[in-house]
């Protein structure tokens, strides 16, 4: 069925930006009406790029967190056999029990077939999911369609949605699946792109806040052994802070008096580690 968003480009949105590689992927991926795949580290914006494209196209976004212990059919549609027996057993629902359509329940991907208007269908963290799993959900993403076996019907897709699969490389996805995406890599910000990336967060931020926040943050991206190394969530977060606090002072910084490390950093052992490397006279 012909869509207005497919002749529709995506730019950008009012708190993403994107460069000009990711922006022809994304529409050459709409376009060709193919799944854009997307990996990179934490923080390097895979998910919030669905959210942009769904706010710029003003198109509704679907989210299909992946589990490890997720079935297909899961993602799919749901059969409430809980609720049909309670119904059958109390008498009081008005719903009729012979009928039963009147239980099954729309998974994620479901909605986003079935929805009136085209989406954007976020698939997220598919490397956690089987092969089995993920094989499987495209060939019901490239038919356009599944069977719900419990009422023996087909549902076909009433629009092709805009589909972003988000991947943190965790564990290898197979040679079909690859093949039937598009891919990007997205690495994470340099110091000119993290600069506009705060920017659009803090449009007032102070300019000597801007320069030693970004470029302490990426000093101490540089520890070694980190597990998780701080990302762009953390660094909003942690200029909030910064901006919080009455007492600060961006000077601070550059005498290696840097508060808040425990924002930027969640594990005990990195915290550690970057409390040793701060004390260093050699960190600045």
């Amino acid at each position: 069925m012909e869509n207005k968003t497919l002749n529709r480009k995506f730019s950008g949105a009012s708190r993403y930006i994107l460069d000009d590689e990711l922006a022809s992927i994304v529409n050459i991926s709409m376009a060709l009406e193919m799944p854009l795949l997307l990996k990179g580290e934490p923080g390097t914006g895979k998910t919030m790029l669905a959210h942009a494209i769904a706010e710029s196209l003003k198109m509704p976004l679907i989210v299909l967190n992946v589990k490890s212990s997720m079935k297909l059919v899961d993602a799919l549609y749901q059969y409430d056999t809980l609720t049909r027996l309670n119904d059958s057993r109390f008498g009081d629902s008005q719903r009729d029990v012979s009928k039963i359509e009147e239980y099954i329940r729309m998974g994620k991907i479901g909605q986003a077939f079935t929805s009136e208007t085209r989406t954007v269908l976020l698939i997220d963290e598919i490397d956690k999911a089987d092969t089995d799993f993920q094989d499987d959900m495209l060939d019901v993403l490239d038919q356009m369609e599944f069977d719900i076996i419990e009422i023996d019907k087909t549902i076909p897709s009433k629009h092709r949605p805009v589909i972003i699969i988000t991947s943190n490389a965790k564990k290898d996805l197979s040679d079909p699946f690859l093949g039937r995406c598009n891919f990007h890599h997205i690495a994470f910000p340099d110091l000119e792109m993290m600069r506009k990336v705060v920017k659009i967060h803090f449009p007032d931020i102070d300019s000597n806040l801007m320069e030693s926040g970004v470029s302490t943050f990426y000093k101490l991206r540089k520890i070694d052994a980190i597990e998780k190394k701080p990302a762009t969530r953390e660094l909003i977060n942690w200029i909030r802070a910064l901006k919080t606090d009455p007492d600060f002072n961006p000077k601070k910084l550059a005498k290696r008096d840097i508060p808040f490390l425990g924002v930027l950093f969640k594990k005990s052992q990195d915290y550690q580690k970057a409390v040793a490397f701060t004390n260093r006279r050699s960190l600045f």
